[in-house]
């Protein structure tokens, strides 16, 4: 469990296209075997420390004529982004993908002090 000690939480969210291989007989749509593509992915305004990311796939077009394999994470997650990263293998056909995400964590409040005592 992930605890916030901050006084102010924030929520982020939005939609990332994945890819749109259909039209140009792209590697998701022609390929066979493990296929991969990453999407980086910035927060409206960074976070304090590293939020907890929440991703699924919002619309996903795949072929009729091939079984649906498909992994769908959230990789390299920072204060300011992440990687949405999407994974078929197989004889998967994958025409077009589109997610959606969820950032929560501690976020910079009004009265949050950051004091440089360095000087």
């Amino acid at each position: 469990m992930k605890k916030l000690y901050s006084s102010v939480t924030g929520i982020d969210r939005g939609s990332v296209q994945l890819f749109s291989d259909f039209e140009e007989n792209g590697e998701m749509w022609v390929g066979r075997g493990e296929r991969e593509r990453v999407v980086p992915v910035q927060f409206s305004e960074a976070f304090k420390s590293v939020p907890s990311v929440f991703i699924t796939l919002e619309m996903l077009d795949l072929s009729s004529n091939h079984n649906y394999r498909a992994v769908t994470t959230a990789e390299n997650i920072t204060e300011s982004g992440f990687d949405a990263v999407f994974k078929t293998w197989a004889d998967t056909r994958v025409a077009r993908a589109i997610a959606t995400w969820m950032a929560i964590g501690e976020v910079q409040g009004e009265d949050d002090w950051d004091i440089d005592f360095s000087s």
